[in-house]
């Protein structure tokens, strides 16, 4: 054998000997893991009570001459209530002053707060006056509203007394609260 050929297979061994052993190393060799730890955590989410009073009408008139008996009619007052308390909620109102007070200067003609009576679904078909300090329930429910609020309507009348052509007001306090 020449010493080329030798020099050849030789070479070739060790080629062929790198070529295992570098084959062997790596399927014997992985990444390192990397470090890890766990927790957790416990989220809590506290839902308080909450009740909201809305869409309130701004006003309404009654119009009618001494001894007639106007009504809201067909434009009742409406508001939407809406709570999340399970016990329900009441709706109350009461006139802010004890008399509606005429708009024109120098007219000392006023009409009784107590004249005004009003027939909300707590009345059921009934009217009944209102009263200065003591306000007077016109909705309940024992229960929640409806997820979007419960509708509420109010019908207003008056007897109109003997007083002089005037525009007559008084502000009407609505308040609702959880039961």
């Amino acid at each position: 054998m020449s010493t080329m050929r030798n020099a050849r297979i030789v070479c070739l061994s060790l080629a062929l000997t790198g070529a295992l052993t570098v084959g062997a190393l790596e399927a014997v060799v992985a990444p390192a893991l990397a470090d890890t730890d766990t927790g957790n955590t416990t989220a809590n989410i506290e839902v308080s009570s909450s009740i909201t009073l809305t869409d309130l009408t701004a006003s309404f008139t009654l119009t009618g001459s001494p001894g007639q008996t106007p009504t809201t009619g067909g434009t009742p007052v409406t508001m939407e209530v809406t709570t999340n308390n399970f016990a329900g909620y009441n709706v109350t109102v009461a006139p802010a002053a004890a008399n509606l007070a005429g708009a024109i200067v120098g007219n000392t003609d006023v009409i009784p707060s107590n004249l005004l009576q009003v027939d909300g679904p707590a009345q059921a078909g009934t009217f009944a006056p209102l009263t200065f300090g003591t306000p007077l329930v016109v909705a309940s429910k024992a229960s929640a509203s409806a997820e979007g609020g419960d509708a509420i309507s109010n019908a207003y009348r008056m007897t109109i007394p003997f007083v002089r052509p005037d525009t007559y007001t008084v502000t009407l306090n609505y308040v609702t609260n959880t039961l």
